[in-house]
């Protein structure tokens, strides 16, 4: 018996290995390279070929931001400023610092988009080209993967619809992160990254046959809470109108800190920078090589194969005059109804993450710190507070409820805390994202059980043994280190269809449905409601179910409940 684990046990679930594996298709000879006038300066892309062979334009790694580097190392992004000449925008931008093995791949540069489109301006009589657009926010824990279509984000899948497609970098780890809670550096630089993004896309996206005003912003994981912080954060309001929230969110458990000063000091010590004082601490990391913080990653987490699976959170902003990304707990917000009340999809994989349970019961030292020690450890790896008498009690709770009396191995305990890391770490955020969100605007709940021939995970033999965290990834972009791009005579085939149609339809008229299309025209998605938790299980068929995990979820309900209306108001005073 055996787990393979496409995506790093040692270094967590969220951050993917970096294989570099080109997947582009050879431009056709009779396709002269594009040219877009932006308002910036002129852009030059190249041409691609879809997953079902339909030739589509690609403008990839442009920069939206001016490099992050000397000065602006932590600080909020500029944007940037016009061009001579004209850029060259024919293949994949830098990722931005993190492990990886071919450093040529790396650096601080690296805040770039990527846009595919089937029509430009300049290529058509018609100048009034509108097409929805989704923007799609990366996963990897905000401290790994990137947007380049050669690795991780292909479009080939997504282009055979009649969308505009753009992916984006963010900055990753302590160069995205970091926050002091001082004026200098308040945090959430990977976030107003993002925001830079959305903006260029307001402003350029029309060159490149996009319609400014039909944007939907689509994350995965950490890329998930991103949206979801993105609809309650003031600074991205009317940037975009449709939100689709894949397994994350930043309604859990977890507490939205207003610094993580002692995580600055954790990296500080790891790249051997004092600490006695910020302007020496921050002087001193400003000194060190980007790749450095990317390299020091292992050595940031707590105990092995990669807990905390968070290292770096959001931060509520103090008000020292800035433009803040976030001034109150996106929680309260939601339920406060102040957030972009606009259409959603939101939902988690049937297993999310079965890998990090076993490779935690695989792994000896592990088992038994978590068996003998489960207070201690369980608090790190499910994000819940630390050593007071309140997580003692969250703890004991959810070992009985979870794993109960079983015995801390592979055959008894694996169903138990392959659950307990997915609602601790993925389910519980999700469900009451889409509890609070349903309330005030329409939301689409899903669950993802279909299961292909690949997966991120393969056990206990050479087969995948369920749909885990990022598989449902793998039917909208091409994985060239997971899974061969899909032929029309491949099994998944079908699936592909059915569910980059569902996303490209629900960009366009923000609802999934489209009785128009003969493929997806016999699913019925209805929107959820509040109490009963109806969702569309997309698997071999896509049917409509209730409850998702219900008594599972209520167990993290009654364990972090929310406030009353009075007992709220009496913690603001």
């Amino acid at each position: 018996m055996r787990c393979k684990i496409i995506s790093s046990c040692s270094i967590g679930a969220f951050a993917f290995l970096i294989i570099v594996n080109s997947v582009e298709a050879k431009p056709s000879d009779l396709y002269e390279e594009p040219v877009v006038l932006t308002g910036l300066g002129h852009v030059r892309g190249s041409v691609l070929r879809s997953r079902l062979g339909e030739l589509f334009y690609a403008f990839r790694g442009i920069r939206y931001a001016k490099p992050p580097v000397d000065d602006l190392r932590f600080k909020a992004p500029e944007p940037i400023e016009q061009w001579d000449g004209v850029f060259d925008a024919t293949r994949d931008g830098p990722m931005c610092p993190q492990p990886a093995e071919d450093m040529s791949e790396m650096s601080e540069d690296c805040l770039r988009l990527n846009v595919y489109t089937h029509e430009i301006s300049q290529k058509t009589s018609n100048t009034t080209i509108k097409k929805p657009v989704i923007v799609f926010i990366h996963p990897g824990g905000f401290y790994g993967v990137s947007s380049q279509s050669k690795n991780f984000a292909g479009p080939q899948i997504l282009m055979d619809r009649d969308i505009v497609l753009v992916t984006v970098n963010y900055r990753l780890g302590s160069l995205g992160m970091l926050s002091l809670g001082t004026s200098e550096y308040p945090g959430n630089a990977a976030f107003k990254d993002q925001v830079t993004a959305l903006k260029w896309v307001k402003y350029h996206i029309k060159n490149f046959g996009g319609d400014p005003n039909l944007v939907t912003l689509m994350g995965y994981s950490a890329g998930a809470i991103s949206v979801s912080l993105h609809m309650v954060s003031p600074m991205t309001r009317g940037l975009f109108h449709r939100a689709i929230v894949m397994s994350g969110a930043a309604t859990a458990q977890w507490k939205i800190p207003r610094h993580q000063l002692d995580v600055a000091e954790r990296q500080a010590k790891i790249l051997r920078c004092p600490i006695d004082s910020i302007d020496s601490m921050m002087s001193c990391l400003k000194s060190r090589p980007a790749q450095d913080f990317g390299n020091s990653l292992v050595n940031m987490f707590e105990y092995s194969h990669g807990n905390p699976i968070l290292i770096w959170y959001p931060v509520i902003e103090k008000d020292f005059g800035q433009e803040r990304f976030l001034s109150e707990n996106p929680t309260k917000l939601m339920r406060q109804g102040k957030f972009m009340r606009i259409p959603v999809i939101a939902g988690i994989t049937e297993y999310e993450f079965l890998g990090p349970a076993i490779a935690a019961l695989q792994n000896d030292e592990d088992r038994l710190k978590l068996d003998s020690n489960f207070s201690t450890y369980a608090p790190i790896s499910f994000l819940y507070e630390r050593n007071t008498n309140r997580s003692e009690e969250i703890s004991a709770k959810l070992r009985q409820a979870y794993l109960n009396e079983a015995s801390f191995d592979i055959q008894s305990s694996l169903t138990g805390l392959n659950h307990l890391y997915s609602d601790g770490v993925i389910g519980f955020g999700v469900h009451r994202f889409v509890k609070l969100a349903s309330i005030f605007t329409r939301v689409y709940y899903y669950r993802h059980s279909y299961v292909g021939r690949f997966s991120h995970v393969y056990y206990p033999e050479n087969k995948p043994f369920g749909a885990v965290h990022h598989d449902d990834l793998l039917y909208l972009f091409v994985v060239p280190s997971v899974a061969k791009m899909f032929k029309i005579t491949d099994p998944e085939n079908l699936h592909v269809e059915r569910f980059s149609r569902m996303w490209a339809s629900f960009a366009l008229r923000g609802d999934p449905n489209r009785l128009n299309d003969e493929v997806i025209r016999d699913i019925r998605w209805r929107p959820m409601l509040p109490n009963r938790f109806n969702y569309l299980d997309i698997g071999e068929e896509y049917v409509m179910k209730d409850k998702l995990y219900l008594e599972r979820y209520e167990i993290w309900d009654a364990l972090f409940p929310l406030p009353n209306r009075r007992r709220a108001k009496e913690i603001e005073r």
